[in-house]
């Protein structure tokens, strides 16, 4: 599990390591501008970005800057040429500009450009000399250089190094070197290639763009909850919201993509970036100055730090039925070859702040569904109710819509319905209110129901962020700080889909209901069985909840999620038992990867669950404050104590953090915890212990190499381990076995191995530290799922 100190990326925002502009547009010296398309006859460029670099032009012509535009490509120029004027022929005038006006402006902008190969360090070498020439022989001010990198993100290194080591500017010019995404795939690989650029560009230099912040909706996000404060303030918390809903949804399949798409899928092509974006901009705080890309860069963090992790319980996927062919045919794989890419996914997300605590985000994006869509939509609690006449205004939903466009709307706009409130116009000069309505509904109201603003004109996403480029306004893009952040929180959610099988969903209209989804607590699952099944796990899965014998001892078989379920149930009957007996329950936690699932279903499924009459101890712990991911405490923590209710008095952590040092033993850590157990245990025997087992069969952190028998009938000690931190505390076997009732959980199949050894030792083995747990005059209990077992 992945877990990434918050406090570090804060505190490099907050000390300025890496820098940023405090104002929307930096300050801009006129002077001859050359800008560069690398992958200048690509698709992305075809379609999105000679376009923008036109309305650019358009908009700047007589403004006082000159230009040249060089497209850059790998073919020779003989052949690259024909193709970039072919395209640059095609492009579209901007709206603004009459017909005379625009054919001999864009006369001038093809006069202007020019293809240039781009292959080698030689060919950049040439290029920077071509501009230099032609800046010279002009005698003209440079104002600055502008690299557009539409090519693979494994090119940006390479090509980075190349423009630092022979096309940078003069010092008294801007260089600004636009980044496509993806920017990696996971946490680790996002910040090797941030190293690798950052060693060759400043942070002020590199735009990693990101589409979705320039859409004229989005954009305006900000400035509307600006606009409307005083309104939005009192219901824009958990006691008015009911749920937030981020969609993108594509008609599209994956065909001709596949190469990029399987490598990438829709949680990372989506979710990690564009829905993630929307999501920030509407939940975060609002920063006090909206040109000050600095402060909207540290609330932007601040609100990542607060989403709760999440992992393939808080998600569903799906795959299109198509795409598993369309995968063999496009990367020649075999007929056999199935491919685990999800082309749908819906994924619940939770804050853990005091504004948003228990308001369920719901983000979903996917391809060959039924139609083409995009928005974000904020549902309201209702207040009223209504006796009699549901379709007045104020019995129907009340909620604010940001819509991106298509669907049945079609233009961009924002709409809060009449029932809510009026708001304020977003920008009065570029927004409009809508009063005629076309005769639809949206998300459940007609159009009537709504207050409607949108943009007077359209305006591309591109060419609205090839423009800020240009003016080096930086809070349109991804900053290297709030990249890393965000594959911080998605990249545990990928890791454990990585083995998860997709459901099969024909596409189009036909998916029917197959694809909704129903938050279960804070999970969510599918609302209805699947009707498609092309996965076949074997005959082993027919089995549910198996009971047996192992070392001598009771044990419990089943897939890991029925194990789970069953051990929570049997946690529960020992806690109303020893309730009822005694009048509270005490039960020791381990620490480690064994827990965790058991901890989320203890925490989100089990709400009849008695903790105000239970006491949490720890069975073991790493030698770290508290605070810290590496801790057992912070994981129990996380994944449990902040979701129930649970008397502050009755959590015993372990105390190895004394006198501002980590276990040391003058200190008295262990007999602290020693006597704290002695003092609230009956006969310091705890009501269940539950322990996991590692690979080299350590428990708790009792290892093969740990020395006991000097601690006699000691409950606690300090304990070395072989891997970091060495450092624990640990619960000694004479602990353990007072237990009343002591329960193994052992899963995965990395534990087949150790399993097949344990059966086959009877009694003690030194080797073996687990096979010392031997409870005096309680219960050992075995919990094994299928993978551990069978292999």
């Amino acid at each position: 599990m992945l877990r990434i100190r918050w406090e570090l990326l804060l505190m490099a925002i907050i000390c300025g390591q890496r820098g940023s502009a405090d104002n929307h547009e930096a300050k801009q010296s006129l002077g001859h501008v050359t800008v560069v398309v690398v992958g200048g006859t690509g698709d992305l460029a075809r379609k999105y970005l000679w376009q923008g670099f036109f309305q650019l032009y358009a908009d700047q012509v007589g403004k006082g800057h000159s230009f040249s535009f060089y497209g850059g490509g790998l073919s020779p120029a003989e052949k690259g040429t024909p193709v970039l004027f072919g395209i640059l022929k095609e492009l579209a005038c901007p709206p603004e500009l009459t017909a005379e006006r625009c054919a001999l402006v864009k006369e001038q902008f093809l006069h202007l450009s020019r293809y240039h190969q781009l292959k080698t360090a030689e060919d950049y070498e040439k290029l920077c000399q071509q501009i230099k020439q032609q800046v010279g022989q002009e005698s003209m001010t440079e104002a600055g250089r502008l690299f557009y990198l539409s090519v693979p993100a494994f090119a940006y290194a390479e090509i980075a190094e190349r423009i630092n080591n022979t096309c940078r500017p003069p010092s008294d010019a801007w260089l600004r070197v636009v980044l496509e995404k993806p920017f990696g795939h996971d946490f680790a690989s996002a910040q090797l290639l941030d190293k690798k650029l950052s060693g060759q560009l400043k942070e002020e230099e590199m735009y990693r763009i990101d589409h979705y912040l320039g859409k004229q909706v989005v954009s305006k996000i900000l400035p509307f909850r600006k606009e409307n404060k005083k309104l939005l303030d009192p219901i824009w918390n958990k006691h008015h919201i009911e749920r937030i809903e981020i969609v993108l949804k594509e008609t599209l399949d994956a065909k001709g993509r596949i190469q990029f798409y399987d490598q990438y899928g829709v949680i990372r092509d989506v979710l990690q970036n564009h829905l993630t974006e929307v999501m920030t901009l509407m939940l975060m705080n609002l920063p006090a100055n909206l040109s000050n890309s600095k402060e909207i860069l540290l609330n932007k963090l601040h609100f990542l730090a607060s989403l709760q992790h999440i992992d393939n319980s808080n998600a569903v996927v799906g795959q299109y039925q198509a795409y598993n062919g369309e995968v063999q045919a496009e990367l020649n794989k075999t007929k056999d070859y199935f491919s685990l890419t999800p082309t749908f996914a819906g994924v619940v997300i939770h804050v853990d702040n005091a504004q948003y605590e228990g308001i369920p985000i719901f983000m979903t994006s996917g391809k060959a569904l039924d139609e083409r869509v995009s928005y974000a939509r904020v549902l309201f609690k209702s207040d009223v109710f209504c006796v009699q006449d549901p379709n007045n205004v104020q019995c129907k939903s009340k909620q604010i819509i940001f819509y991106l466009g298509h669907g049945n709307l079609q233009y961009p706009s924002i709409l809060v319905s009449k029932n809510l409130l009026k708001p304020e116009i977003v920008s009065s000069g570029d927004w409009k209110e809508v009063t005629e309505y076309k005769e639809v509904n949206l998300l459940g109201l007609p159009l009537s129901d709504y207050y409607i603003q949108s943009p007077v004109a359209p305006r591309e996403a591109y060419g609205e962020l090839i423009s800020h480029v240009f003016f080096g306004r930086k809070d349109s893009f991804i900053s290297a700080e709030g990249l890393l952040a965000s594959w911080a929180f998605w990249t545990p959610l990928l890791e454990s889909l990585s083995h998860v099988y997709p459901r099969i969903y024909p596409g189009g209209v036909s998916n029917g209901n197959l694809l909704n989804f129903q938050l279960r607590g804070h999970q969510i699952a599918f609302s209805h069985e699947a009707v498609v099944n092309v996965i076949n796990r074997g005959a082993e899965e027919n089995f549910q909840v198996m009971q047996g014998k192992y070392r001598s001892s009771e044990m419990i078989s089943a897939w890991a999620q029925e194990l789970v379920e069953r051990l929570a149930s049997d946690l529960l009957l020992a806690a109303e038992e020893a309730i009822r007996r005694e009048g509270q329950f005490h039960l020791a936690l381990s620490g480690g990867s064994s827990p965790v699932a058991l901890l989320r279903a203890l925490a989100l499924n089990l709400y009849t669950f008695p903790w105000r009459n239970t006491h949490i101890w720890q069975v073991d712990e790493r030698c770290v404050p508290h605070t810290e991911s590496g801790s057992n405490f912070r994981s129990i923590h996380d994944l449990l104590l902040q979701h129930i209710r649970i008397p502050y008095f009755n959590i015993h952590p372990m105390p190895v953090h004394l006198t501002q040092r980590l276990c040391v033993e003058e200190d008295g850590g262990a007999t602290l915890y020693e006597k704290e157990i002695q003092k609230h245990v009956n006969a310091s025997s705890f009501h269940y212990i539950l322990l996991g087992v590692g690979q080299d069969g350590h428990t708790a952190s009792l290892f093969q190499d740990t020395k006991l028998e000097s601690d006699g009938e000691r409950l606690v000690t300090l304990t070395e381990s072989p891997i970091k931190p060495h450092q624990r505390m640990s619960l000694t076997f004479t602990a353990i076995n007072k237990a009343r009732r002591v329960g193994v959980l052992v899963m995965g199949k990395s534990k087949h191995e150790l399993v097949t050894q344990l059966s086959r030792i009877k009694g003690e083995s030194s080797r073996y530290p687990i096979t010392k747990v031997q409870p005096n005059n309680g219960s050992l209990i075995w919990y094994i799922d299928y993978d551990a077992l069978l292999g």
